[in-house]
């Protein structure tokens, strides 16, 4: 990991000393991931000094999200990616069991890692990868009976840390969740000037940001769109 400055961010190659290792987070993509859960915590992540963003999946090259528009490209495989230093895995509208290619690779390096993180449904990868077993963690509020089959206990928090696994909720909860793993990693400072830089500072138009929150009648029309969408499952490659 970066040594850090005074002022939290990670330190420059001064004075002749040796250059810090980079910091490898490995962005996990899949056929039918949800784009925001990447490439929020992406944002917030990939331009800190020191990190080298990598996007992963089980073959190099193009993957496409779960609305068939919006691919992207993994420059390593699983096979090809052994000890990232930080793992972050997202959700999909998808209800099918997790691919235990995924599962396996999850299993495999989660052990050496500094970090383990997951937005939406993604807890669910790692919930079936045994990383989650028993603990509190957070998913999708539709997908909650899901994660809690794989082991793992819901809550709706925002954000839960459990040690080094870091789960957030649905979709937008990835900025939070990086935003908390930058200020662990490096202080608060980094993550306060990176919230900044973003303008991470939602004020969102309606109240129903969470099914505590939203009118019931509003809770299951979107749940049963988010089924319909599930099923329907678009083609994507990748």
């Amino acid at each position: 990991m970066p040594s850090t400055d005074a002022h939290g961010a990670p330190a420059g190659n001064g004075g002749g000393q040796q250059k810090p290792k980079p910091v490898t987070i490995a962005f996990v993509l899949y056929p039918g991931f949800t784009a925001l859960d990447i490439i929020g915590p992406f944002q917030v992540l990939a331009y800190v000094p020191g990190h080298e963003a990598v996007f992963v999946a089980a073959e190099p090259g193009p993957v496409t999200d779960d609305t068939g528009r919006c691919p992207l490209t993994a420059s390593a495989s699983l096979d090809q990616l052994t000890v990232p230093d930080v793992v972050i895995i997202g959700g999909s509208l998808s209800t099918k069991e997790p691919d235990p290619r995924l599962v396996d690779w999850l299993r495999r390096v989660h052990p050496a890692t500094t970090w383990t993180t997951s937005v939406c449904t993604g807890s669910i990868y790692l919930a079936a990868a045994g990383i989650l077993d028993g603990q509190q963690a957070t998913t999708h509020w539709a997908r909650a009976g899901e994660l809690e089959r794989h082991g793992a206990r819901y809550t709706e928090q925002r954000v839960v840390e459990r040690g080094k696994v870091i789960t957030a909720a649905g979709v937008s909860a990835g900025i939070d969740m990086a935003l908390t793993l930058l200020g662990k990693m490096y202080g608060p400072q980094l993550a306060e000037g990176v919230q900044l830089a973003i303008e991470y500072d939602p004020h969102p138009p309606f109240g129903t940001g969470s099914p505590s929150k939203a009118p019931a009648d509003i809770v299951e029309f979107v749940r049963a769109q988010l089924n319909t969408l599930a099923a329907a499952e678009p083609a994507t490659t990748g």
